[in-house]
């Protein structure tokens, strides 16, 4: 698994949450809504520390994760977010992993 944030995303990320150099952002796992991926389930973000990162992407200085906790929602496939532009917010991407990453 990887993640990968667009431009537009990493700006958002700054402006939005001030997200810094030496901050990290989560992604987990939130119980309600839903994802292409889980019914009643669906994906949060928060700037927070990591503490059993699985998965880890920095950009700008600012590291961008998924505990171990939370890799089985993503039930192997890649995390690429993305921009709304309409909605002015990030959106997620999950795409499946290939033999090759």
């Amino acid at each position: 698994m990887k993640i990968d944030v667009t431009n537009q995303a990493k700006k958002w990320f700054k402006e939005e949450m001030q997200a810094e150099k030496g901050d990290s952002v989560r992604f987990y796992v939130r119980y309600g809504g839903s994802s292409p991926l889980h019914e009643g389930f669906s994906l949060g973000v928060a700037k927070d520390e990591p503490v059993e990162p699985a998965v880890t992407a920095v950009y700008d200085d600012i590291t961008y994760f998924v505990e171990e906790k939370d890799v089985w929602y993503f039930d192997g496939h890649h995390l690429k977010v993305g921009f709304n532009n309409k909605l002015q917010e990030p959106d997620y991407n999950y795409i499946k992993e290939t033999g090759a990453t």
